[in-house]
């Protein structure tokens, strides 16, 4: 399947667009790949590009505490960027790591203004953003409201892959509990 065709299934759960727009829109990509635990883009930099999962499995950190904590995770056919810098063009302490060996398509910071000069490019850059935006506060609602249980539940009802793919660490930061807390939800859920 053809780039253009991949990008336009994945997106046109939030918006379908002519696959003339997918075409134009692969044509500011590059193919990049990534080894297993390979650092995308380092903390406190200048984001410099957008990227599309087409294999593999990407996480976003942040430091505290001497740890990395993960923010959010994403499979293939996925969207993902260090929003807060490639918006701001200023440095974020956001770092993406590649949790599989991954290929990627990438998009330079100067294409995705050109993208934004044209009518279909703004309006797919504000649709996913607008997406992006209304699932980290679903996302923040959860951590803030549901317990752990209940969120490693939600994991397994909605996106069951993230946990055969992703190592425990990995998932017990993105819960915010410990790896040991993961492991007792985990048995507890085995014995139900």
């Amino acid at each position: 399947m053809k780039l253009a065709e991949i990008l336009k299934r994945s997106f046109d759960k939030y918006y379908d667009a002519p696959i003339s727009v997918w075409e134009a829109f692969a044509t500011l990509c590059e193919e990049v790949s990534f080894k297993k635990n390979e650092v995308i883009k380092q903390s406190n930099t200048i984001a410099k590009y957008g990227y599309f999962l087409l294999e593999g499995s990407v996480g976003l950190f942040v430091w505290k505490e001497n740890n990395f904590i993960c923010t959010d995770l994403f499979l293939e056919f996925n969207f993902f960027a260090d929003d807060i810098s490639i918006f701001s063009g200023k440095s974020s302490p956001i770092e993406i790591v590649s949790l599989e060996k991954s290929k990627m398509v990438r998009m330079s910071k100067s294409n995705i203004e050109k993208l934004k000069e044209t009518p279909f490019g703004s309006l797919l850059l504000f649709v996913g953003e607008q997406n992006s935006n209304s699932d980290k506060q679903h996302q923040q609602i959860e951590s803030m409201t549901l317990t752990a249980e209940e969120r490693y539940y939600g994991l397994m009802k909605n996106n069951p892959e993230l946990l055969q793919r992703i190592s425990q660490k990995h998932i017990a930061s993105y819960l915010g509990i410990t790896p040991q807390s993961l492991s007792r939800i985990k048995k507890n859920h085995s014995q139900k």
